[in-house]
């Protein structure tokens, strides 16, 4: 690979703009993603905030889109994943970038853009039943519960609408809140509440999640009076936050308490050549809109930096 391609790292939002960017700024790029590009936008039902789409739009369609937007414009797009990235020594030296196959890549530069993944209860019976019973993605595993019992458990904007969305399938949602109210947009809360399928849990923490070939039950502890209960569900949805996926980078650039990456307005990071765009970087707001517009300031940056500007 020339030491004058731009590498972008991660295939979501941010790093499909960023190529988008990049390839019409006649910047030799490749993505690498591990597994398929989207990111969490593509286990998202449907997008409703992100502007141009008065109907909404598919998560998967919008990642669909702008995949093709930036092949249209001479992306290379290959799979691997990044294990360590060592910037250069000196001005004029490029990024090197191991995969986990063995290969080293060296480039002129590198946008980082591995978005973020989401976060465990870490309660006894989640890691066991995962895939049976346990999910991450309403919308991948919804269908599987039709007619059934499920639970959700978290408050923000994504535990809210994918409890909205499991209603299409289940006969009742009970969703579990840590709190006493939700955290997630009004426009969402209201639609909830709205829901007769949907009941609620508040100021309660699932203790574990027990069954034996798959999900039968929730133990749970209401934090406010002590008081223990079980409730049996045929499915458990967990919605508790993310954390960025940047552990490949421990010691490289800096980054916060929690693993977000550190930058300035251009998105560049605390090493030469590196920039970093979506919900892997530290900023106030992880939605769509916020990742494809930190995309386009990180590939403007890598195009003035590279020498093509």
């Amino acid at each position: 690979m020339k030491s004058d391609t731009l590498v972008i790292a991660g295939g979501g939002p941010a790093g499909l703009t960023a190529a988008i960017y990049a390839c019409r700024a006649r910047i030799s790029t490749v993505l690498i993603e591990k597994v398929s590009p989207g990111g969490q936008v593509l286990i998202t039902d449907r997008v409703d905030n992100y502007p141009g789409f008065p109907e909404g739009i598919a998560g998967y369609e919008l990642v669909d889109r702008m995949l093709a937007q930036a092949k249209r414009f001479g992306l290379e797009q290959r799979n691997g994943e990044i294990i360590s990235v060592q910037p250069p020594a000196r001005s004029g030296e490029p990024v090197k970038i191991s995969l986990a196959d063995g290969e080293t890549i060296e480039a002129g530069g590198l946008i980082i853009a591995t978005g973020a993944s989401h976060n465990h209860l870490g309660v006894p019976g989640e890691t066991e039943l995962t895939g049976r019973g346990v999910s991450y993605c309403a919308t991948c595993d919804g269908p599987f519960f039709n007619d059934a019992h499920v639970a959700v458990v978290g408050g923000g904007d994504t535990a809210v609408q994918e409890a909205i969305f499991l209603t299409k399938f289940a006969k009742k949602v009970t969703l579990i809140h840590r709190r006493d109210q939700l955290r997630a947009i009004k426009l969402l809360q209201e639609e909830a509440f709205a829901n007769p399928k949907i009941e609620f849990v508040w100021d309660t923490v699932v203790e574990s999640i027990n069954g034996t070939d798959k999900v039968e039950s929730l133990s749970l502890l209401n934090k406010k009076t002590g008081e223990k209960s079980t409730i049996s569900v045929d499915g458990v949805f967990i919605f508790v936050g993310i954390h960025p996926n940047t552990h490949f980078l421990k010691g490289t650039v800096e980054m916060n308490q929690w693993g977000f990456i550190k930058t300035d307005e251009e998105m560049r990071t605390s090493a030469p050549s590196i920039w970093a765009a979506g919900d892997c970087r530290e900023k106030p707001l992880l939605q769509i809109v916020t990742a494809v517009a930190d995309g386009a300031v990180a590939a403007h940056s890598a195009e003035l930096s590279m020498g093509h500007g």
